[in-house]
């Protein structure tokens, strides 16, 4: 029995240091290019090579870590290829949830609407990572509401890795208006879903997403990287 008790622990330390390492990526803590100590992060979270090794096998096959021929490991960096790609699959994705959350959300789906909603504050420099948070949790709260558990997963993972692109949008300097309207599309999201108006939900997530940070972020990204923008939409 011994061996499979080691297993388990080994598996439930690599899920912390998986779920820690991918935190500090998506955050920006861990800035994009930059390598990982791997001996100095096992110290820091007080376990052994292993179960970090394998949370960076996990990371490098979700495309947010490198591995070299030296077995160096470097966070991934930011491009607008990928901006674009998760931009893309998630116009696909979020109108379709919010229109199955307007046709199914229950009593208590709209008090985790209208709770996360009274947190909300424009997402711009002054309120920072309160705003982003505040703003992923909304969103949330909306898609959970379409009782589609694979498309609840399929939504998490693409916010989660649009983090990094949205903290590139917050440090525009595009003014405070798009992000005033962002706020009141919010609230107008939250009054059709309530209504279970499908139509009207969906054209006004995929307006709002057209809009979004992470649209900002690509039309950036390319103009740094000198590639030929495309429209949005």
């Amino acid at each position: 029995m011994q061996p499979t008790n080691v297993m388990n622990v080994y598996s439930s330390k690599g899920d912390v240091a998986y779920g820690e390492l991918r935190r500090l990526i998506l955050s920006g803590e861990l800035t994009p290019g930059s390598r990982l100590a791997q001996y100095e992060l096992a110290d820091s979270l007080k376990m052994s090579i292993t179960p970090l090794r394998e949370a960076i096998r996990r990371l490098s096959s979700e495309g947010l870590v490198e591995m070299d021929s030296h077995r160096d490991v470097r966070v991934a960096q930011m491009s607008a290829q990928e901006a674009r790609q998760l931009f893309e699959v998630r116009l696909s994705l979020d109108p379709t949830a919010a229109e199955l959350a307007a046709a199914r959300r229950t009593d208590q789906d709209i008090l985790f609407m209208r709770s996360a909603l009274s947190r909300l504050v424009p997402v711009t420099r002054q309120w920072g990572e309160e705003g982003l948070q505040a703003h992923r949790e909304f969103h949330r709260a909306l898609y959970v509401a379409s009782h589609n558990d694979v498309l609840i997963r399929l939504l998490d993972d693409v916010w989660d890795k649009s983090d990094r692109y949205r903290r590139v949008g917050l440090e525009l300097p595009s003014g405070d208006e798009p992000r005033f309207r962002d706020l009141d599309e919010h609230r107008q999201l939250f009054d059709l879903v309530v209504a279970g108006d499908v139509a009207g939900t969906g054209e006004l997530m995929r307006r709002h997403i057209t809009e979004s940070l992470t649209a900002s972020a690509i039309r950036a990204l390319e103009e740094r990287e000198g590639v030929t923008s495309r429209e949005l939409a």
